[in-house]
């Protein structure tokens, strides 16, 4: 009798954090970021430092139960066990939704940056061609996967350590500016630290947290991690001061260095500041990380909705043809299904290609803040399911416990609520809500009285 084929439990420790930092470090420091300076200015500090410690609340409570049950599914898994199917069937398209809409915005960053060597070229193209490209590594073994996008994201953290270095350089000792040291300076001298008041930071907070989605993809690897009771806890923790160091520190050099009000939305700052210094050939060096910063990004999303689309045939509620599993041990028919929605990004790219970034990342931000609060709030009844003696055997905990969860719940409706009151991100609140709807609709109609 043939053994039914599994997914594979071929990523490591290495494999999972730097697929974690990988899928976060994408087009919303990149390129979401210069977006965020312009409302905050140098007070986007502040914003990214608050953010990341909620997110590292979330990502702790959803660590304590990923540990305890590593599964492919994860948080939707844990959502239908403890707030029931149709909490789980939610989460689980919502989640297969939001990073159908992230890739989109990461296929049009590519478009973007490739403008830079080839201005004239249409945009749409360039998302198709990365599109092929991940969907084809997406097909190949979980390890191969994991090593390549390993290397994919060691390029970009070394190029931000890299980059963080050298603007220190500049700063401090005058580095490729004539030996004149350009100080901080700038970060109060034009309008102050919070040139646009405490408004600024509020209006900057819907970017922000779309720059830190994708961190939750610990918790999806966690069904084909080779030790998830270590190695998940190991890339929770770690997380936290590796994604502080990248985003306050990068964005602390850039705006060091570049005055925040001349930082436009054309192009990524991280280009802009070498262009600023006249290193035009390191300028082409940075693009070219930030274009696989996006590709890394897709990759990661493609990975997340070929395994959240199979965990929901695994429980029946999505078509059983999304369960199968090829010989090299992946979701291959679910990969494929996801791709061929992506190409809806390539089309807005041909149609809307001025407003498709704006879009998109609006209503992958309204997808995440979903998850990370179905997150906290299956946490908080997992937590209240066990007795003190099961409490205490708990190998890895929640921060805080209930506290932090509260607070970070808290957090996420003040973004929701930011998000309504400001034009350009109002659309997430239509279109989240109606896709929201639809799901709903689906699981009444079609999937409630499967079993």
């Amino acid at each position: 009798m043939n053994k039914k084929p599994e997914l594979q439990r071929g990523l490591e420790q290495r494999h999972i954090t730097l697929m974690s930092l990988g899928a976060a470090i994408g087009v919303g420091l990149f390129l979401g970021s210069a977006g965020a300076i312009k409302l905050a200015g140098p007070a986007i500090l502040i914003a990214y430092a608050l953010g990341g410690a909620v997110i590292f609340i979330i990502m702790r409570s959803l660590g304590e139960m990923a540990v305890n049950n590593p599964v492919a599914g994860s948080f939707s898994r844990y959502a239908r066990d403890y707030l029931g199917p149709l909490a789980g069937f939610i989460t689980g398209w919502n989640y297969w939704f939001l990073w159908i809409v992230t890739c989109m915005a990461e296929i049009t960053a590519v478009g973007v940056y490739m403008q830079l060597w080839f201005p004239d070229s249409p945009k749409w193209l360039w998302a198709l061609a990365a599109l092929i490209v991940m969907v084809m590594v997406n097909l190949i073994a979980v390890k191969a996967y994991g090593e390549f996008e390993f290397w994919f994201a060691l390029i970009k953290i070394l190029a931000i350590i890299s980059m963080i270095v050298l603007g220190l350089g500049v700063i401090l000792f005058g580095i490729g500016n004539g030996g004149i040291a350009v100080g901080f300076s700038n970060l109060w001298s034009h309008g102050g630290f919070f040139p646009n008041g405490i408004q600024g930071v509020f209006m900057s907070l819907p970017i922000v947290m779309f720059a830190y989605l994708g961190i939750e993809m610990i918790g999806i690897t966690a069904g084909e991690a080779k030790n998830p009771e270590k190695v998940i806890p190991k890339a929770i923790d770690t997380v936290l001061w590796r994604i502080l160091l990248f985003y306050v520190g990068a964005l602390l050099v850039i705006m060091s260095i570049y005055p925040w009000n001349e930082v436009g939305s054309t192009g990524s700052p991280f280009v802009l500041m070498f262009d600023k210094i006249g290193l035009r050939y390191a300028a082409g060096i940075i693009n070219f990380v930030v274009l696989t910063a996006a590709l890394s990004s897709c990759n990661g999303g493609i990975f997340s909705t070929g395994r959240m689309l199979f965990n929901l045939a695994e429980q029946k509620q999505a078509p059983k043809l999304f369960a199968k599993i090829s010989k090299g041990g992946v979701p291959a028919t679910a990969i494929m299904a996801s791709a061929f929605v992506l190409l809806i990004g390539v089309a807005l790219n041909y149609f809307v290609a001025e407003k498709v970034f704006v879009w998109v990342t609006s209503i992958s931000t309204f997808g995440a803040i979903w998850t990370w609060a179905i997150i906290l709030i299956t946490q908080l009844k997992f937590r209240k399911s066990l007795s003190k003696a099961q409490v205490s055997k708990l190998k890895y905990k929640a921060f805080m416990y209930p506290v932090g969860p509260y607070l970070a719940l808290a957090f996420l409706s003040l973004v929701m609520i930011l998000m309504a009151y400001f034009p350009d991100t109002r659309i997430a609140l239509i279109v989240g809500p109606i896709w929201i709807l639809f799901v709903y609709i689906m699981y009444q109609v079609i999937y409630k009285d499967k079993k």
